[in-house]
């Protein structure tokens, strides 16, 4: 399994490792043998991803953790434990695995696991809220005056983070997703099966995927510039003052907009504005 930006398929030049193993149901006597066994061979897998530069997680949701690599009934409990039980801080570290996808192997596992959590999700509308609340704690970096909301200190001082710009986005396609119950996975994908099955307009659809667009396409070309104009590691952080006026404007609208879309996952799962 992989999980997060590789379950979605939306990796950057800055990334790390989130994966998983699921492997069939086995007696209870040889589960310890095969967990021990795949997470040997996990450890081996992720080492190498690290060598190749997908950094390690730091944390740790790698199928190298043996927690991260179970049988399919463990995995039909975290989900279960997720989606009924968990508090909102909990879940907000669960997100990413509700992103997830068949990398290698048998997808009849993955197709099952999928299948279990639909089903987990009907009658909690609890689950939705606190996924809500916890998206909406990722707000647009812009001002009630339109103007950039930058770190003021530190390392990145002056600067915005673009990944986290695009996180309203993500979880904005990944609620709707679950709410009617959409097997992709990816951002886009999600937003187009959201309009084919009539839970967004045409113009709500194309202003995310607009939007969505334009800041992984922003996000991409400041990775570059920072490995290669400066000769530094690629990061996340955005300094609007190096956009010209148009690329500034852009990113404002989009903002706003995302501001908006916010404000009507907020109605729709929370009722409140």
């Amino acid at each position: 399994l992989v999980m997060g930006s590789e379950g979605r398929q939306e990796q950057t030049l800055k990334t790390d490792q989130d994966n998983a193993i699921i492997f069939e149901d086995v007696p209870s006597k040889s589960q310890k043998e095969m967990i021990k066994y795949f997470s040997k061979f996990a450890e081996r897998i992720c080492k190498w991803l690290d060598q190749a530069g997908y950094a390690l997680c730091k944390g740790d949701v790698m199928a190298m953790n043996p927690m991260w690599c179970q049988p399919l009934a463990t995995w039909k409990k975290y989900f279960s434990e997720w989606i009924h039980t968990a508090e909102p801080e909990a879940l907000l570290q669960a997100s990413i695995f509700f992103d997830f996808r068949g990398a290698y192997g048998d997808t009849a596992l993955v197709d099952k696991l999928r299948k279990h959590l639909f089903d987990s999700l009907v009658g909690w509308p609890g689950f939705f809220r606190h996924l809500t609340e916890n998206a909406l704690f990722f707000t647009p970096p812009i001002g009630f005056f339109r103007n950039f909301l930058v770190e003021s200190k530190g390392e990145h001082r002056d600067t915005f983070n673009i990944k986290a710009a695009m996180q309203p986005v993500v979880d904005y396609a990944r609620i709707y997703a679950l709410k009617h119950k959409i097997k992709e996975t990816n951002t886009f994908g999600r937003l187009h099966q959201l309009l084919a099955k009539r839970k967004i307009t045409g113009q709500e659809h194309n202003e995310l995927e607009t939007a969505y667009s334009y800041l992984m396409q922003q996000r991409f070309a400041n990775q570059v510039k920072t490995a290669i104009d400066e000769n530094k590691e690629p990061d996340n952080y955005v300094n609007p003052r190096h956009l010209s006026r148009i690329e500034q404007t852009m990113l404002k609208e989009i903002f706003k907009r995302i501001e908006k879309f916010q404000a009507k996952l907020s109605f729709d799962f929370t009722g409140q504005l």
